[in-house]
């Protein structure tokens, strides 16, 4: 891999130095260092709690083969990638092993046959550049600096025509499929690529992909919650990876998020975003549940009286839910009527309990949403590369320490997003605009160093 990382260095110190044939010429190597969890320890943490499950144990960083390449397919060398949480779920097998995923798209055709693998190669966000592209590749030339969105369709079927979400082979990069980001390379279909915003680095450009284009859906899109001007959005932990995203789209869609935080540190954060509304859950004590199978109405109409008074007496227009079971009887009950909670992830567990009465009888909707589609995911990047919204990388690990880093996620140690590099020997590599990055730095760096 070092003649190819050579070669994204020299074109990277001189754009002129390099041609999409330089690259396409690039010999490819037969097997490449990627990240891994194995089929035969899916039962590893079988008697363990969620939290005792340990990342580290289940990440291997090891050389795989390299897949061949299919048409409509590209090949990236990955500069640098990021840890989600569907990378965690992967790491400790939950809620599902993902191996019966790629069982699943192995018996669709011989092309997805060679993702059903004993191993797999996770990682749903990259930048990079692109190596080689299979037959009927037209947009995207080898030498390309690129990012790319997670969502991996076949568009066979009619149904996902009108939204590419709603395609039945609809899946997840790198976790419903294997040969995901965090590698040296990554396999890909080339319409999941996107420009890389000229004015980031690698690491930077690498971390939004998944989290900003969820939060651009599900807060911002008719497909999601619809915003518009003057809504009250209520944003569950709105300084993290998700709640990054979702406020920086309130503020800049002429919003009033109302930002809920677990502590001051976190608060502070969503204040130097813009945020005026702040609830500290810590500070304020809030207890939903009363015990394990039992939620508590009292304190959802305590939080609803907290919200009333920094709104100046109005209810919620949309929620922005992804803690899913701890906290979701709260945001049906503190939603307006006839108001809209949008629901993705439910980090802290998918059965959700709610008061039906309150949804039922003041016609409150629930609208499910998942990723985005490719639409979607182009505009959320468009705005990253205008300067319009920004990434919330607070810390990189190396490929090396990415079982760290997926633990340190898993037990909510980490600001936004954290990054991981991958063929990038250094962070702030890859830079292009630096006028258009001086303009933006502080906002850039404001997850930095929490």
């Amino acid at each position: 891999m070092q003649h190819i990382l050579d070669a994204i260095m020299a074109a990277s110190a001189d754009p002129q130095s390099a041609t999409a044939a330089d690259f396409a010429a690039l010999e490819l190597p037969e097997s490449y260092r990627a990240v891994t969890v194995h089929k035969d320890e899916a039962e590893m943490f079988a008697d363990l709690r969620t939290k005792d499950k340990d990342p580290r144990k289940s990440l291997h960083v090891e050389d795989v083969a390299l897949p061949e390449l299919g048409p409509g397919e590209a090949y990236v060398a990955v500069m640098a990638s990021a840890i989600n949480y569907n990378t965690v779920w992967t790491s400790i097998f939950e809620p599902v092993s993902t191996f019966g995923f790629l069982e699943r798209y192995g018996r669709l055709s011989p092309l997805g046959k060679r993702h059903d693998l004993p191993y797999h190669v996770v990682g749903s966000d990259l930048s990079g550049v692109v190596l080689a592209t299979g037959a009927g590749v037209t947009k995207w030339a080898p030498g390309t600096e690129v990012v790319a969105h997670c969502l991996s369709v076949e568009l066979e079927s009619p149904d996902g025509h009108d939204d590419t979400m709603l395609d039945p082979e609809q899946r997840i990069w790198g976790f419903e499929t294997n040969f995901g980001g965090l590698a040296h390379i990554a396999l890909v279909k080339a319409n999941q690529l996107m420009p890389k915003p000229a004015h980031l680095t690698w690491e930077e450009a690498a971390s939004p992909g998944l989290v900003n284009c969820t939060a651009y859906r599900q807060l911002v899109s008719k497909n999601g919650g619809d915003m518009k001007q003057g809504d009250n959005v209520l944003i569950w932990g709105a300084s993290g990876g998700l709640g990054g995203f979702a406020t920086q789209y309130a503020l800049n869609g002429g919003a009033n998020p109302v930002c809920v935080v677990s502590n001051e540190e976190k608060a502070a954060i969503a204040r130097s975003m813009g945020a005026e509304m702040i609830i500290n859950r810590s500070e304020a004590d809030l207890r939903f549940w009363k015990d394990p199978h039992t939620q508590d109405p009292k304190e959802w109409r305590r939080f609803g009286g907290m919200i009333r008074d920094l709104t100046g007496g109005e209810d919620i227009d949309i929620v922005f839910e992804h803690p899913g079971r701890e906290t979701f009887g709260a945001s049906v009950y503190v939603t307006r009527k006839g108001g809209t909670i949008t629901t993705c992830a439910s980090t802290s567990g998918y059965m959700h309990e709610y008061d039906n009465r309150y949804l039922w009888m003041n016609l409150k909707r629930i609208i499910s949403s998942h990723f985005a589609n490719y639409r979607e995911s182009w505009e959320a990047n468009r705005l990253i590369a205008k300067g319009k919204i920004h990434p919330t990388l607070s810390r990189t690990y190396t490929l090396d320490e990415v079982g760290q880093a997926a633990l340190d996620v898993h037990h909510n140690k980490h600001q936004g997003k954290v990054g991981v590099l991958c063929l990038a020997p250094e962070e702030g590599l890859g830079v292009r605009d630096h006028e258009m990055r001086a303009h933006h730095l502080d906002a850039i760096n404001r997850f930095r160093g929490v």
